[in-house]
């Protein structure tokens, strides 16, 4: 393990997905299982040393847990983005890269019921994964609505194909290619959605599309606890992290320190904090192995819950409003500004 939370793990194979996509397979040693279980959904942060520096970057799995025996994320090129085009041109077979065990909410609480997947482009990465676990674990009808450049841009064809013919009765699957259809408009989404507004939606792809998305469910009249949508921003090198920190605005309001619960994998810790320091940095000063990745609010590897008492949030790139009024936070940039906080880690 290179950085405290990183661990080194082989690459077993390297699959073109499509002109522009590749997975990567990852051997997770048997000392190492339990730290890399995971839910359909979650993702992998790879550290990538890229020109002399370090990049974090957030992959979603395209593995299904109990189905795959290894770890697979599918990355896509995108347009000078150091990150993805150095693991499509660079990783091969027998490499070992630094990987950070599996994060993320972006996964369904049970795989009964009906679902909405709805994906664009390299967001079929997740969606893949929920998908297969809801067909081989749960007995709801799915609906998979997957949008996309043009055909040679659809990634997982031959496999969605095949899941289609096995599950007749319970998957449907929708391709939108721009190409064809034109991009696809609110109106035009809620229409495919409208059937499907009781089922729990779960959506990925590219900003405008998931914007476009969301909007179009509200329209089609699903609930809005019944959506949940995984954003991804570009993360900052490690070596730029601490200026964009110390950038951050200061509270309005705070206090001298805080008497602070944090509740992780099943124990509580008590940390006395002080009202200029983050949730995480006194975690992990206090020897707690909390969950984190770019340590500038711009992913959600360090998302935890507020159950008491307030903080404050410096930087926020990637809880939305939905998100903030159920209380979820980001470690990371979480300053007490009441002398108790509780707050919880996702299970």
């Amino acid at each position: 393990m290179t950085a405290q939370r990183y661990h080194a793990l082989k690459v077993r194979a390297v699959t073109e997905e499509t002109h522009d996509a590749k997975s990567v397979v990852f051997e997770v040693p048997p000392e190492l299982a339990e730290t890399f279980k995971y839910r359909s959904g979650q993702f992998l942060t790879l550290r990538l040393p890229v020109l002399g520096r370090h990049l974090p970057r957030c992959y979603s799995m395209s593995s299904a847990p109990t189905l795959d025996a290894h770890l697979r994320v599918t990355v896509k090129r995108v347009k000078d983005g150091r990150g993805s085009n150095w693991v499509c041109d660079r990783v091969r077979p027998g490499d070992t890269l630094e990987v950070m065990a599996p994060a993320g909410v972006f996964t369904p609480a049970s795989l009964q019921g009906e679902f909405l997947l709805c994906a664009g482009g390299s967001g079929i990465t997740p969606v893949f994964s929920i998908l297969r676990s809801a067909l081989a674990h749960g007995q709801g009808r799915i609906c998979l609505l997957y949008a996309n450049r043009d055909e040679r841009s659809v990634i997982f064809r031959d496999e969605l194909n095949a899941l289609a013919a096995a599950h007749p009765a319970r998957l449907q699957i929708i391709h939108w290619l721009d190409s064809v259809q034109g991009v696809p408009s609110v109106a035009q989404l809620a229409e495919l959605a409208r059937p499907w507004a009781q089922a729990q939606a779960f959506i990925c792809g590219p900003g405008l599309f998931m914007d476009a998305m969301v909007s179009a469910l509200d329209k089609a009249g699903m609930a809005g606890e019944h959506v949940h949508v995984e954003r991804f921003v570009s993360l900052p090198d490690e070596e730029d992290v601490a200026a964009i920190n110390a950038a951050a605005p200061a509270p309005a309001a705070t206090v001298e320190r805080a008497r602070v619960e944090i509740e992780l994998d099943g124990e509580v810790h008590t940390l006395e904090v002080a009202g200029t320091e983050t949730l995480l940095d006194a975690a992990l000063k206090a020897g707690i192995n909390a969950p984190h990745s770019c340590q500038a609010g711009m992913c959600a590897s360090c998302m935890c819950q507020v159950v008491e008492g307030e903080v404050h949030l410096r930087h926020n790139e990637v809880l939305d409003a939905k998100d903030l009024a159920k209380r979820w936070t980001l470690s990371c940039q979480a300053l007490p500004t009441t002398e108790r906080v509780r707050v919880r880690f996702p299970g």
